[in-house]
């Protein structure tokens, strides 16, 4: 992966969460705690799913434990606290890709999952793997919303990002 490519990813990502958590604080009340037959029972607590492991991934690249059990957490913070909570985290990854080098990125980085598992992926490749993660939990938190009357979910395609011109020029 180029150093471009991570900052992109990490802009994206960033936008993309800012995106969902604002069209989640605009639904009717209750519905983004509403119980709901998914993984992570709610909105909410899906996306605390995401904050989770983006917090996990940054201590694997910071290379100290991260004092997790569990994918997510038993509680989830309210919505608003969780949105602040995630856009921090959001803003480590966006100055964390800007600090990297080619050289960097190609690093290779041995972690143990919270499950046991042992494994090794390049800097890069943690990167990519966080963006396609949370993407897909997204996808999760999007269907929901379709099950609230009256409400779609927002549009947070990479080339929507592109042409609203948050992204930065090449």
């Amino acid at each position: 992966m180029d150093v471009a490519t991570a900052g992109m990813l990490t802009r994206y990502k960033q936008w993309s969460n800012r995106v969902m958590f604002d069209a989640i604080a605009k639904l009717p009340e209750g519905e983004a705690l509403k119980p709901r037959p998914s993984l992570f029972k709610n909105m909410v607590h899906t996306l605390n799913h995401n904050y989770v492991i983006d917090r996990i991934w940054q201590a694997h690249l910071e290379g100290r434990e991260h004092g997790y059990e569990a994918r997510n957490t038993r509680d989830h913070p309210p919505l608003e606290e969780l949105a602040r909570l995630q856009d921090g985290i959001d803003d480590w990854y966006v100055r964390w890709a800007d600090a990297q080098s080619a050289a960097t990125l190609a690093e290779v980085v041995h972690y143990t999952l919270v499950g046991g598992n042992q494994g090794s992926m390049t800097r890069g490749e943690i990167l990519l793997h966080l963006a396609m993660h949370t993407n897909y939990h997204r996808g999760f938190v999007s269907d929901m919303i379709y099950g609230v009357a009256g409400h779609r979910p927002p549009t947070m395609d990479l080339p929507v990002y592109m042409r609203e011109g948050v992204a930065p020029k090449a």
